[in-house]
């Protein structure tokens, strides 16, 4: 322990003890504790454990006060703290699952923003990802995420309902990153819950906003594209394609119709892989 710890240390031994805690409790706290020095979000989820089993009860009569005692920390800083790891574990839980590889926050004052705001746990994830693109996909500082936060009070949500429907075709646009190669591709939305819309491509699920997305209004289209992305998803998961095959059905992910000798190439590899179509 360092010096400052073990003055601490001495000081928590020194206060009177108002209620005493079982070995198991003692211990609890402990571990506890040490979880508060050591990461933010460890910190924040140690102090609401601290909180809500009262772990503090036999030094202290309030939660406030074995804080700043115990860690120096005042109040706004503990509560900050619980808020900051609670909305740590809403970006894990909702961000999108091909966005994963964005950083994530790596202390609570990039996320003070997020926690005092009154935000649904998906526009939590939504506002991070908003704030890695304009950071240049770097971890975004406190007032990058507070700006974003500001301007989403601004203007009112458009939920994805209200843009489309699930089954709805579109042409994917407008995409950065790493997921730029889709543009062109076209998308059948299957979520619709969020602000922003899932939608399968020929080879992955997606998460985009709405204005990434122009739609199709063709009833022909609309209702063979399913039919199309079924038979694609059959031989993908062959598992062994050949590259010559891999390089059809990239090219049909981005015809929102079949030719004759399109539907030729798919209907010759359905047979050669031994793969059923389901034909419309």
């Amino acid at each position: 322990m360092s010096e400052s710890s073990e003055g601490e240390s001495i000081t928590v031994a020194a206060l009177e003890v108002l209620e005493a805690l079982t070995e198991q409790e003692e211990a609890d706290r402990h571990r506890l504790e040490l979880k508060v020095e050591r990461a933010f979000c460890e910190a924040g989820s140690a102090l609401r454990e601290l909180r809500d089993k009262r772990l503090y009860r036999s030094t202290h009569k309030t939660f406030e006060a074995y804080c700043r005692d115990r860690f120096n920390y005042s109040r706004d800083s503990a509560y900050l703290k619980i808020a900051a790891a609670a909305v740590y574990d809403n970006l894990q839980k909702f961000l999108p699952t091909n966005c994963r590889q964005f950083p994530l926050p790596t202390n609570e004052h990039q996320l003070r923003a997020l926690a005092k705001a009154d935000l649904e746990p998906q526009m939590q994830a939504s506002a991070w990802l908003q704030g890695v693109e304009e950071a240049g996909g770097k971890v975004p500082s406190g007032r990058i995420v507070k700006g974003i936060v500001e301007r989403l009070k601004e203007k009112p949500l458009i939920k994805a309902s209200d843009f489309c429907q699930v089954g709805d075709v579109f042409t994917l646009t407008r995409l950065e990153g790493i997921e730029r190669k889709y543009n062109g591709c076209w998308a059948i939305a299957f979520d619709v819950s969020g602000i922003n819309v899932k939608v399968d491509v020929h080879d992955i699920a997606l998460t985009v906003k709405p204005e990434n997305l122009k739609p199709i209004d063709s009833p022909d289209v609309r209702r063979q594209l399913p039919a199309i992305l079924e038979r694609i998803r059959r031989l993908r998961n062959v598992g062994f394609l050949d590259r010559g095959a891999y390089g059809v059905l990239e090219d049909l992910g981005r015809h929102t119709y079949l030719t004759d000798v399109e539907e030729g190439l798919l209907t010759w590899l359905e047979e050669y892989y031994k793969v059923n179509s389901s034909k419309s």
